[in-house]
């Protein structure tokens, strides 16, 4: 007879466990909920005080200045004067990168053939490429890598000629990039003077950035390749300048009498940022915009790095 009363007695305690795990898990479930709440809004706050900082820096910068800061891990921006087209300077040598990559994509040159070195291609500036003799060959995707790493300006020369502003400026709108154009070579200064200037904006430098981060230029090989030479970028007076050494960028710089720009991804172990500042100013020294683009990318790199 005491069967049927332990079995409701059994049902019973363990209806009472079930509801216990139950309200368990919702507790569990909902402050996770709840925490996770809490720390997304701390991350807008926290970004919102960024952008607030930032556009007071650059509303206070003696001179014109175009920028965009993403935080690639949420896709949140800040973006000052984006559309300000500024002389390119040598930081149009990473749209001739990822052009160079779309006419190998396109059989119009092979990366591996070695084009000879010209004496009409020298010029001063960057790199050791003009100190060769006439007549070296150079392989393509070496002209590429020192044109970026080393700022090289006759390699940057030996690959316009070999592509052909044409090329370029119709590979430029195939890339999305629409406020970008070579129109004289790298330090022709003759040229400038005359008023044919190459430009470019923030807008477009952060476009073509987003997309060598996630893969999407051309794909992902070539994409991780343009990501690593830009990590071998040896002048470190700008976006690096006040980030902790170990602190690993992929950049490339820009500097000519008047301009002074950078633009690169910083990599953090708690999220990856896009800097990308363009300046114009009437100093006499580039001092002034050098701290400027070091400042804007330590206040971004300081957000990233914040006890979350």
């Amino acid at each position: 007879m005491s069967f049927p009363l332990r079995s409701k007695k059994t049902k019973f305690i363990l209806s009472g466990v079930f509801l216990i795990l139950i309200s368990f898990s919702l507790y569990l479930y909902f402050s996770a909920v709840i925490k996770e709440e809490i720390k997304t809004k701390k991350q807008k706050a926290a970004w919102a005080a960024l952008s607030a900082d930032i556009r007071g820096s650059a509303s206070n910068f003696s001179g014109k200045c175009g920028l965009v800061v993403v935080d690639l891990e949420n896709g949140w921006q800040v973006r000052v004067n984006e559309d300000k087209l500024f002389p390119s300077a040598s930081i149009v040598k990473i749209p001739i990168m990822a052009a160079c990559f779309l006419a190998y994509s396109e059989a119009k040159i092979n990366l591996e053939d070695e084009p000879l070195l010209k004496n009409r291609f020298k010029v001063l500036g960057s790199g050791k490429l003009r100190e060769l003799p006439e007549g070296t060959p150079v392989k393509i995707r070496d002209l590429v890598e020192m044109m970026i790493a080393e700022s090289d300006n006759t390699a940057a020369n030996m690959l316009i000629d070999l592509l052909g502003d044409d090329y370029l400026n119709a590979a430029f709108k195939k890339l999305g990039l629409n406020n970008t154009n070579i129109a004289r070579r790298m330090m022709d200064f003759k040229s400038r003077r005359n008023g044919i200037e190459n430009f470019i904006n923030a807008a477009d430098l952060s476009l073509l950035l987003e997309k060598i981060y996630h893969g999407k230029l051309l794909n992902k090989n070539v994409s991780q390749e343009c990501l690593n030479i830009l990590k071998k970028q040896k002048i470190r007076d700008r976006i690096p300048a006040r980030l902790p050494l170990q602190v690993i960028v992929a950049h490339k710089t820009g500097l000519e009498r008047s301009v002074c720009h950078d633009a690169g991804i910083v990599f953090t172990d708690q999220g990856d940022l896009l800097v990308c500042v363009l300046t114009r100013h009437k100093n006499k020294t580039s001092k002034i915009a050098k701290d400027f683009i070091a400042d804007i990318a330590l206040k971004a790199y300081n957000y990233m790095t914040r006890d979350k």
